[in-house]
């Protein structure tokens, strides 16, 4: 097991920087964050850190905010249990719970059952929010779906409840590959999982693509996207927040992307485009 360093960030004001602060961090490796009154606490693993990605974060120079950090090498953390600690239940528009196994049944017309390997940061709870929020609106019905970059896999699991044809979950981690088998067996549905990247794409077409990654993995691999996206088909976006929206459709617009709905919650965007 990886040994992580928890970073312990003291901003004011806290609000609404303590999310700005987050996104920043996802992109240079931090993969999951708790909430402080105060701040935040972030958690990257070790091998991944690199000291000077993190002093070039562009907030740190931002004279509205004031932030301040230390760290702590934090080994063998059970992330099953911080999650447990910091982890409710996500209501989207009273249709969809996204609820681990001991929270009560909100009784709502869907319902998705995950354990994850890791926690949740508080943005991943709003992106994943918006995600299911824009795949309300869509018809799965017998298409061909690929979530890129899947973690829990819940947006597959949605997607086949909706009744999407076969659907391929990808992410780059071993502990994502081995969640996403468990909690679609967990919510009964049929998905193909494997562990990679957008490279590891091959010729197979998508009518639905969903990519809730972050703006430098998506501004990367958005062509490779479109090039296994059936014409007409939907590409959903999110991990963004809203000054990252520019960039991502500038490409979108290279690749002959059509916007067709933005929606915002906090600090955080998802996009939905069409080929």
């Amino acid at each position: 097991m990886n040994n992580y360093l928890e970073f312990n960030f003291k901003i004011f004001p806290l609000q609404p920087w303590n999310e700005i602060l987050m996104a920043e961090l996802i992109e240079i490796g931090f993969d999951s964050f708790t909430e402080e009154h105060d701040g935040i606490l972030g958690y990257i693993q070790k091998d991944l850190f690199n000291e000077n990605q993190l002093k070039e974060i562009n907030l740190f120079k931002n004279d509205e905010v004031k932030i301040s950090y230390t760290f702590q090498e934090m080994p063998n953390i059970n992330w099953n249990e911080e999650w447990e600690k910091n982890f409710s239940p996500i209501n989207v528009e009273n249709q969809v719970s996204i609820r681990a196994e001991f929270h009560e049944n909100q009784n709502l017309t869907h319902e998705i059952i995950i354990q994850p390997k890791m926690s949740f940061g508080t943005g991943h709870h709003a992106t994943t929010y918006l995600m299911i929020q824009q795949m309300l609106d869509l018809d799965f019905q017998n298409k061909a779906v690929l979530d890129m970059g899947c973690g829990t896999s819940v947006l597959a699991i949605f997607a086949k409840q909706k009744g999407a044809g076969k659907t391929l979950a990808i992410d780059i981690d071993e502990w994502s590959v081995e969640n996403s088998v468990e909690n679609a067996e967990r919510n009964g549905v049929e998905l193909e999982v494997s562990q990679g990247t957008a490279e590891n794409l091959g010729k197979e077409k998508f009518d639905i693509i969903l990519a809730n990654i972050n703006r430098n993995i998506l501004i990367s691999d958005i062509p490779t996207y479109v090039s296994v996206l059936n014409d007409g088909g939907q590409l959903l976006l999110s991990g963004l927040c809203f000054f990252d929206v520019d960039d991502i459709l500038e490409v979108c617009t290279q690749q002959n992307l059509t916007l067709k709905k933005k929606l915002q919650r906090e600090e955080w965007v998802s996009l939905l485009l069409e080929k």
